[in-house]
């Protein structure tokens, strides 16, 4: 990497900050900042929830998961359940969302259930946001580390991923403080852009440095079964499986993208369901096809670095040896960082890293403190002002991003795909949220009560699966979610509903 790559690199980061920052003058009322008044158009959305979706993880973790000995393209099994999953959102929740003034979309589960079921759901929010965008900006400042190390090989490597995961997480919060959730927004529809043409231009670079090109790429990924795509067992333990892919993708997202503030919020930034759907569903073709893409790249590294041809990877897998199956890295997310640091031209290098900052710069600040503000807080403080929440508003974003900032620094010695770490999380909690919405919708008997013990014995169940089972994380959202409904439908048959307010 040359001075050219520290420029672009930099002032991108100052180019956000400085935007975030004109949007300040706009952030008048919670409306505004929560929402952006409402007044976003579909395309827009459409782009913020593809750069929400793909994000750092997307960038640096997928390309390795192709690059792996036995990697290959049946991660997008899981990709095809984002799309069914997608579909059921569109018919079944989203046509809810405006049926009146919602800032958060755990207020349906208040209208519902009551002020506990909602207040659960939007701390288990809040916990779960915290940890995985702890995770997607630990990512990133590996990336940026990397970058500093090609500068001065010396470095600390632990040293310079604490300093980088502090810078990363002070730009996220001074733009998302300043410039509120319509800011993200369009911040978003640029980054959508910045690392698609990084990535495109990361690809050229690799192919045109492998010895005979496209065809030698599609020999090695056939000799070593790297497109493959279907995996039909029926394995609850094996990550990437046609029916898991298929079943529990469609259920992680409609927990991640029906019932998950973070998401959901940008829906809310449009006027009418229909703009909301049109975003989301347009949006999957997108997410599709940039999966493909990152998988690529990971074959288009696999014939640039030839792992194959070392003597140690035949050893992979057998009793007793040490190697990753991700040799010669130590792990799938530092495959296509070395590559970007260290086999790049000088400025392309930085325009991709660049676009890396692009993807995990899409804070989720805005959502949690909206979630934290108006349904935790707001219920207690009847009497604040407009005025005064957005205050404290303000000041949970820059808490947030602090916390945020701590969940890097203590995940950063983990072993395993941050990828993995991520959606498991993600299913874990968003599972049983996922559950309370669709026994609400269709257990017209069950009421708070019913709803709190369903959500309970859902999470501890999860609790358990996660720590001790191999169950493998596209069945969590599967299993959690059905397991409230379960639960719930069961108690309602024992317990009255009290409770008078309107369905969801």
């Amino acid at each position: 990497m040359q001075t050219l790559d520290l420029i672009i690199i930099f002032g991108y980061l100052i180019g956000i900050t400085l935007f975030g920052i004109f949007y300040s003058g706009k952030q008048e009322t919670t409306q505004d900042y929560f929402v952006g008044s409402r007044s976003v158009p579909w395309w827009a959305i459409a782009a913020s929830i593809v750069a929400t979706e793909t994000s750092t993880i997307t960038f640096i973790s997928v390309p390795g998961i192709a690059f792996a000995k036995n990697g290959n393209f049946e991660f997008l099994q899981l990709v095809f359940g984002y799309m069914l999953g997608r579909v059921v959102i569109s018919l079944l929740f989203i046509p809810m969302y405006f049926k009146g003034e919602l800032l958060t979309v755990y207020q349906l589960l208040g209208e519902r259930f009551g002020s506990k079921v909602k207040m659960l759901a939007s701390a288990l929010f809040v916990v779960m946001r915290n940890i995985a965008d702890g995770i997607r900006l630990l990512l990133t400042a590996i990336v940026l580390a990397a970058v500093y190390v090609a500068f001065v090989p010396d470095a600390n490597p632990n040293t310079i991923i604490v300093a980088s995961i502090i810078l990363l997480g002070v730009v996220m919060i001074v733009f998302t403080f300043f410039g509120g959730m319509e800011a993200v927004i369009w911040v978003e529809v640029v980054q959508l852009g910045i690392y698609i043409g990084g990535a495109i231009a990361a690809a050229f670079v690799i192919l045109n440095q492998v010895d005979g090109g496209m065809a030698r790429v599609i020999e090695l990924g056939t000799q070593f079964n790297k497109f493959q795509l279907f995996d039909f067992a029926l394995d609850f333990t094996k990550t990437y499986t046609f029916w898991g892919g298929l079943i529990g993708g469609c259920f992680l997202t409609m927990s991640t993208h029906g019932t998950d503030q973070y998401l959901v919020q940008r829906y809310l930034c449009t006027d009418k369901p229909s703009s909301a759907s049109l975003a989301l569903l347009s949006s999957g073709a997108v997410v599709l096809g940039q999966f493909i893409g990152f998988l690529f790249i990971g074959v288009l590294l696999f014939a640039y670095y030839q792992p194959f041809n070392a003597p140690e990877y035949g050893q992979i897998g057998a009793a007793g040896s040490t190697l990753p199956a991700t040799f010669p890295f130590t792990g799938g997310d530092k495959v296509f960082p070395d590559f970007i640091t260290q086999h790049m031209p000088p400025g392309l290098s930085g325009l991709v890293v660049a676009a890396i900052f692009a993807a995990a710069l899409s804070s989720s600040l805005n959502s949690i403190a909206a979630t934290a503000i108006n349904d935790l807080y707001k219920p207690f403080a009847a009497d604040k002002s407009d005025k005064n929440l957005l205050r404290k508003a303000s000041i949970l974003t820059v808490i947030v991003g602090i916390v945020q900032i701590s969940v890097a620094i203590a995940v950063k010695d983990a072993g395993s795909s941050a990828l993995s770490q991520a959606l498991a999380i993600a299913g874990l909690i968003n599972g049983p949220i996922l559950g309370v919405f669709l026994l609400g919708t269709f257990v017209k008997k069950a009421g708070q009560t019913a709803a709190l013990i369903a959500m309970l014995t859902s999470i501890s169940l999860m609790l358990y699966i996660y720590l001790g089972t191999k169950i493998a994380f596209p069945w969590y959202a599967v299993i959690g979610s059905l397991t409230t409904l379960a639960v719930g439908f069961i108690a309602s048959l024992f317990i009255s509903r009290k409770e008078v307010p309107v369905g969801i």
